[in-house]
Parts: structure tokens; C-alpha cells; sequence
């Protein structure tokens, strides 16, 4: 059974994580324009618009577990995508960086570039919360 980060059974209800400006994504503002998007898919090789599952749902064609079927969806002025395996929260972390935004899990944890995750304004040093090893 595979786990989400924290401890969540992410096979059975999975586990959303965000591209955010918002302190917490759950406040969903400052928002991520849908212009600023969809501006990013059209400049990035590997992501493409797949029409379907709405105008803003787009396709990674990176490296990731889930092959042609790894997405990030834009919505309520953030973007978002499921169950995602380290390519993709390297993906996720690079879209974050071109948009001002950060990356932040279901539970508000924000996951930062060198595998380490900041819970509650501090940095998790447990070896198992190195998002690279999952």
C-alpha cells in the first residue's frame, strides 16, 4: 500500500498536491491567473493542453511513473495534480518557480527543491520526509 506523506493512504483517496501563492492552498488567493498558465504550457516542451477534463488540464510527457498519463490541471487559480511521484514534485517545483508560487501538499506542507519538507514553518529532517526518496 502506498502512503502519502502524511501517512494518508493515497491509493484509496489520493493526495492533491498544489501550486500556490496562497499561504495555505485551501485560501486559494493570490490567485495564478489561468492566462498565466496556460502562457507557461505553451512555452514549456513538455507539457501539453490534452483536451479533455476541461481547457486547462495539461499532459507532462517528463519522466514520471505514470508515463503519458502524469497531468497538472489548473483550477480556482491554482494548479494542482494527484498522487505525484518525485519527477513529478520536481516538475511541480520548476512550474512553481516560473509562477511566484510554491508547492504545498494536501496538509499544508510546503515542499522545498533539495527534498526536504517545511511542516508548520519548520523543516522536517526525518530521513522518510525526503520527498526524492519516495
Amino acid at each position: 500500500m502506498l502512503s502519502g506523506p502524511c501517512g494518508i493512504a493515497s491509493w484509496i483517496v489520493g493526495y492533491e498536491f498544489y501550486v500556490t501563492r496562497a499561504d495555505h492552498w485551501s485560501d486559494g488567493k493570490p490567485e495564478i491567473p489561468k492566462e498565466e498558465w496556460l502562457d507557461l504550457v505553451v512555452q514549456d516542451p513538455e507539457l501539453s493542453l490534452a483536451g479533455y477534463n476541461g481547457p486547462y488540464f495539461a499532459l507532462w510527457s517528463g519522466d514520471s511513473k505514470y508515463g503519458a498519463d502524469a497531468w497538472f490541471n489548473w483550477k480556482r487559480g491554482q494548479v494542482h495534480t494527484k498522487n505525484p511521484d518525485p519527477p513529478m514534485i520536481v516538475k511541480a517545483l520548476q512550474i512553481a518557480e516560473r509562477l511566484r508560487a510554491r508547492v504545498q501538499g494536501d496538509d499544508g506542507e510546503i515542499y522545498l527543491p533539495d527534498g526536504r519538507v517545511q511542516v508548520n514553518g519548520v523543516v522536517d529532517e526525518h530521513p522518510e520526509m525526503d520527498w526524492r526518496t519516495w
